[in-house]
């Protein structure tokens, strides 16, 4: 692959002489601010199982974070989303907003976190675990200072996000990790560098979502050396548009590579249904369908310094992993994915020119935005012995209308970059 990097460095000294994109969005919501913070802390220390922690209408500041460790059966309920808002603008003690940990049946619902140091909402280790009309938001301009994520389940069964909003996460704006048994569904997500992001998880629904003015709308990752492993995903009825905000993620992190313009891109993922989907108007990518091995790849290519590393750390995020090879239960191919019976559109025909592969795109396809695009690296067992493709690497496109179709076929430098959908990129056993 070395002649593809060559030309994606060629193409950054071009993108270097472009001015880079600033975002212009600030979330600047008027709070007029009191302090209950005493009350509200010990409604968490001293709360039982099977009790209610009511949450009154006003806006309230807090030092340190709310915790719940070990409870069964909690509720914890304002008098709504724009009514009840938590902000630790002036945090001094904890990362997170509130943080759940080795609970049972917890129910968060009708309330705003807003400002935390670290993510504003983080579950772990739980089983059973709702969040309903909840908003979760950095104020102010973008910036990569913002914490992480906004909800933060992760090590959880039987996860329920729904009617919620997430607004200016550094990473992900909806993310769920290393999970089980997971439904994200009427949600908003805008203004993150991520707006919804499915990594490591399994037997997952993602629908009836709007996801916009996100770096990248929504993300289905597969990583390396991590407890689980993702599969099982089915993304449908959502509303995918007009994610081009310049990416402000904590340089060195995985999603700091994601290209402003990016739709959908799903990564090393296993048996992924996308369907009955509305893509429109990114200027990079509306659907992106990639190997742990190009990432990498590029990665090597621009490995960041060591304060990039230490701030990956700090913050709680993924970097890569250039020893992914060394795990031994992980898969860096996608495998087994449709796409079918989705809209796309698009108002843009010039790519975004601050992104490597938006260059591509002009240097290759001129004024045209691929719809679908595919690394084209295959893995070593893509082909059976008998000649005929694998059905764990198999890539469905079924009744997409007109679409524009990629390969990039990475893996050999682009030789055989094309424009056609191959014949046997359809299994008849998925």
């Amino acid at each position: 692959m070395r002649k593809l990097f060559t030309l994606i460095l060629l193409l950054s000294g071009i993108r270097i002489l472009i001015s880079c994109g600033n975002s212009n969005f600030s979330y600047n919501p008027e709070r007029h601010f009191s302090n209950i913070e005493k009350d509200i802390l010990t409604k968490f220390i001293l709360c039982k199982d099977s009790s209610i922690i009511e949450l009154p209408e006003g806006h309230f500041l807090f030092s340190q974070s709310l915790i719940l460790d070990g409870k069964k059966n909690i509720t914890i309920k304002g008098a709504g989303m724009e009514k009840t808002v938590l902000s630790f603008k002036d945090q001094q003690q904890g990362a997170e907003g509130i943080k759940i940990a080795n609970c049972e049946n917890i129910t968060l619902e009708g309330f705003s976190v807003e400002d935390a140091d670290g993510d504003n909402i983080k579950a772990s280790d739980t089983d059973g675990i709702t969040f309903r009309d909840i908003k979760v938001a950095w104020t102010g301009p973008l910036s990569e200072q913002n914490g992480a994520y906004g909800f933060y389940p992760v090590i959880c069964n039987n996860v329920l996000i729904e009617e919620c909003e997430a607004i200016g996460a550094s990473d992900a704006g909806i993310y769920v990790g290393q999970s089980t048994n997971v439904i994200i569904r009427n949600n908003k997500a805008y203004a993150n560098v991520a707006g919804i992001e499915s990594e490591n998880s399994e037997q997952v629904e993602i629908y009836n979502n709007e996801a916009y003015d996100n770096t990248g709308g929504i993300l289905i990752f597969d990583l390396p050396g991590l407890s689980r492993y993702g599969k099982k995903v089915k993304m449908y009825n959502n509303y995918i548009h007009n994610n081009n905000q310049p990416n402000f993620g904590i340089k060195g992190s995985i999603v700091s590579t994601i290209p402003a313009g990016s739709g959908l891109v799903v990564l090393a993922t296993r048996d992924v249904e996308i369907y009955n989907n509305h893509f429109a108007n990114h200027k990079t990518i509306n659907v992106g369908i990639i190997s742990y091995e190009i990432l990498a790849a590029l990665a090597k290519e621009e490995e960041g310094d060591l304060k990039e590393q230490e701030a990956v750390a700090v913050a709680g995020v993924r970097g890569m992993d250039q020893n992914y090879k060394e795990d031994q239960n992980y898969d860096p191919f996608p495998g087994k994915v449709r796409i079918s019976d989705n809209k796309f559109s698009n108002e843009y025909s010039l790519p975004n020119l601050q992104s490597d592969f938006g260059l591509l795109w002009i240097s290759k396809l001129g004024l045209n935005i691929p719809d679908i695009a595919i690394d084209g690296i295959q893995a070593p067992q893509y082909f059976l012995p008998n000649g005929q493709l694998n059905p764990d690497y198999s890539i469905c496109l079924e009744n997409n209308g007109e679409i524009l179709f990629v390969n990039l076929d990475a893996g050999n430098d682009l030789e055989g970059f094309t424009t056609e959908i191959p014949e046997n990129i359809c299994s008849p056993s998925l």
